[in-house]
């Protein structure tokens, strides 16, 4: 199992027991957009932040950003790490129909592309040698921001990371800054990849 410092905060209990099989840390669930009205939710998620960090783990949809922003929102001190799972489409077995972008919850990913999302951010598999870091200057000379087909290329890069399309720049600098560096970063420009991985593999950078 992965040993996460600190603990992991997920939509929902399904996901939650998804998680358990994976990870070795306390999971905590906002149970939706309930933690909006729990005080003593936020208490417990800010507790947690200022003691070991907390890892936000949501579905890559629109309610899962809304909720993933309104925490970091709430979280004033201590150590937020973002976790993004890849758009992958289809429907949870349980469900009786797809949510309604179509896209598998953290509950329907794969095990493996759960364990590469824990990589790509940088929560597991840190390297203790520190990387140059790539700043949002970088992304905008490159392209990737402010001019014309920026869109396209930052979705073709999001596609070959395995990252959600609707992820903001500075959610990708983030990720960026935590798994790859700038080397990393100019190797990726280098091999840009339009097609987004498969379930169950990653594409290469």
């Amino acid at each position: 199992m992965l040993k996460i410092d600190g603990c992991v905060v997920v939509e929902g209990k399904y996901d939650k027991i998804k998680l358990s099989r994976i990870i070795d840390c306390p999971i905590i669930t906002t149970d939706g957009f309930s933690v909006f009205k729990s005080p003593e939710k936020r208490s417990l998620i800010r507790y947690f932040a200022k003691n070991g960090g907390i890892t936000i783990l949501t579905d890559s949809d629109s309610a899962g950003f809304k909720i993933r922003g309104y925490i970091k929102g709430f979280v004033k001190n201590g150590e937020v790490r973002n976790v993004y799972i890849p758009d992958v489409f289809g429907k949870e077995p349980r469900k009786r129909a797809p949510s309604a972008e179509g896209k598998l919850g953290v509950e329907g990913i794969s095990d493996f592309l759960i364990i590469s999302a824990f990589e790509r951010a940088g929560v597991i598999g840190k390297s203790d040698i520190p990387k140059e870091k790539v700043s949002r200057a970088d992304l905008y000379e490159d392209g990737l921001f402010g001019g014309k087909d920026s869109s396209e290329k930052r979705r073709r890069i999001l596609s070959s990371l395995g990252l959600p399309e609707n992820l903001s720049v500075s959610g990708l600098l983030d990720v960026i800054n935590a798994s790859l560096g700038k080397e990393g970063y100019k190797k990726l420009l280098g091999t840009d990849n339009p097609n987004p991985p498969p379930e169950g593999g990653t594409a290469e950078i």
